[in-house]
C-alpha cells in the first residue's frame, strides 16, 4: 500500500512520498500537473449533531482547471459527496441508516481511471457493516488537486470533527481489518511465535487448549491516526506477560467474576478503543503509518497473545458478497475456500458497558 500523504486534525499535511518513489518526499510542487491514475482518498470523521447541512470537508479552486470536493453532513443522518475535476462531476448521497447508527465513519473514495471503475465505501469504525457505492469511469486526480486536499491553506476547510484525511496511490481495501503488530507473540504448540511469522498451515493454540490451523494471515499498512492509532496494552493487565501494541478495533476476550456479575456471561468481547483512558491501555507512539497483521481461523477462534485472549479476524459471511470480498484484504482468494463465521461466541460490549467493566476491574 503506497500512502502518499496524511493530514491530521491539526490541518497540516505530511507528505510521505511521491507516486513512483519509495522514499519520503516534499509536497509535489513542481509536478502539480502530474496525474494520479489510480488511488484512494480516505476521510475519517465524527458526525456532528446538526439542524442544517454542514460541510465536513470543502476544497475548492476556480479557474481553467478548477477542482471542487465537498463532504457534507445532512440533518437526520446522511452524507453527500460532490467531486468535480477534469470536466466531470461525481455526486453521491449516502443514507447512513444503511450502515447502521454510529458517530464515527470512514469514507474511502477509490478510483482506477485506466480501468474506468471506482467506488465510494462507507464504513463504521466498529467494522460491522460496509456500504459500497460504485463510481463508473472516474477521472484521474491531478497532484495539484491532491495538494489542495492535504495542505492547509486558502480554498480548504476541514471541520473539527474530521480526524484525518489520507491519500494513497493504491485502491485501499475496506471491510474486516488486521489489528495486531507483526511482532505480537501468539501461542502455538511449539511455543510463542510472532504473529507475522505464521503462515497458512501453521497451528495456534486456543484458550481451551486446542490447536487450530491458520487459514491465512493478512496485513495492511494504514495511517496511524483516528481509529487506526495504535494502543499499547500494558502488562500485567488483561493477563499479559509483556506489553503489546494493537489497533483500537482489536477485541479482547475478558472473563472473571466482574463479567459474570455485571453481564451474567462467562466472557465478553471488548474493543481496545473502549479501554483507553486508564493505565492499562494508552496511546502508542508511532510514525505516520503503521502496519497491522491478523490471522484468519476456521471458526473465528480466539488466540493467546502474550498471555491475553484476543480475537482473530472476523469475516462473517463475506464470501457470499462478491463485491465486498473483492474490496477487502482477502481479495484474490478463492471465496469457496474461505470460512463463514456466525455470530461471535461471546457478546460484544458497547462503549458504556466496556467502561463500566473497566472501572469495576480497577476498583
Amino acid at each position: 500500500m503506497a500512502w502518499i500523504a496524511v493530514s491530521g486534525a491539526g490541518g497540516q499535511g505530511l507528505w510521505l512520498r511521491r507516486p513512483g518513489r519509495s522514499g519520503g518526499a516534499p509536497a509535489p510542487r513542481a509536478d502539480g500537473d502530474a496525474l494520479l491514475a489510480r488511488g484512494s482518498l480516505v476521510i475519517e470523521t465524527r458526525l456532528p449533531a446538526i439542524r442544517r447541512p454542514r460541510p465536513l470537508v470543502l476544497c475548492d479552486r476556480s479557474g481553467d482547471r478548477g477542482f471542487h470536493l465537498s463532504l457534507q453532513a445532512i440533518p437526520g443522518g446522511g452524507l453527500t459527496l460532490v467531486l468535480s475535476q477534469n470536466g466531470t462531476t461525481l455526486h453521491r448521497a449516502i443514507n447512513l441508516s444503511e450502515a447502521g447508527r454510529t458517530d464515527l465513519l470512514r469514507i474511502t473514495y477509490s478510483w482506477d481511471a485506466p480501468a474506468r471503475r471506482g467506488r465510494v465505501a462507507l464504513e463504521r469504525t466498529d467494522r460491522d457493516r460496509v456500504l459500497i457505492v460504485p463510481v463508473p469511469a472516474p477521472p484521474p486526480m491531478r497532484m495539484a488537486d491532491a495538494r489542495l486536499l492535504i495542505e492547509d491553506g486558502p480554498g480548504r476547510h476541514v471541520a473539527p470533527e474530521v480526524l484525518f484525511l489520507a491519500l494513497s496511490s493504491a485502491i485501499e481495501p475496506v471491510g474486516p481489518m488486521p489489528s495486531m503488530l507483526a511482532g505480537t507473540p501468539i501461542a502455538t504448540p511449539q511455543g510463542y511465535r510472532a504473529a507475522g511469522s505464521l503462515e497458512r498451515g501453521d497451528t495456534v493454540l486456543t484458550p481451551e487448549g486446542g490447536a487450530v490451523p491458520v487459514l491465512h494471515r493478512v496485513s495492511r499498512t494504514v495511517p496511524a491516526l483516528g481509529s487506526f492509532r495504535p494502543v499499547r496494552l500494558r502488562a500485567p493487565y488483561f493477563g499479559l506477560r509483556q506489553d503489546i501494541t494493537v489497533a483500537p478495533s482489536q477485541r479482547l476476550v475478558l472473563s472473571g467474576s466482574e463479567v459474570d456479575y455485571l453481564f451474567n456471561r462467562e466472557a465478553v468481547l471488548v474493543e481496545v478503543r473502549h479501554l483507553v483512558g486508564g493505565t492499562a491501555a494508552i496511546p502508542a507512539e508511532t510514525g505516520p503509518t503503521v502496519t497491522y497483521t491478523q490471522l484468519l481461523l476456521p471458526e473465528h477462534e480466539a488466540v493467546i497473545a502474550a498471555g491475553t485472549v484476543a480475537e482473530t479476524l472476523y469475516v462473517g459471511r463475506l464470501r457470499r458478497r462478491k463485491d465486498h470480498l473483492a474490496a477487502s484484504v482477502l481479495a484474490g482468494l478463492d471465496r469457496h475456500l474461505l470460512p463463514e463465521h456466525g455470530r461471535p461466541v461471546h457478546p460484544v460490549l458497547g462503549a458504556f458497558d466496556a467502561i463500566v467493566l473497566a472501572e469495576q476491574r480497577a476498583a
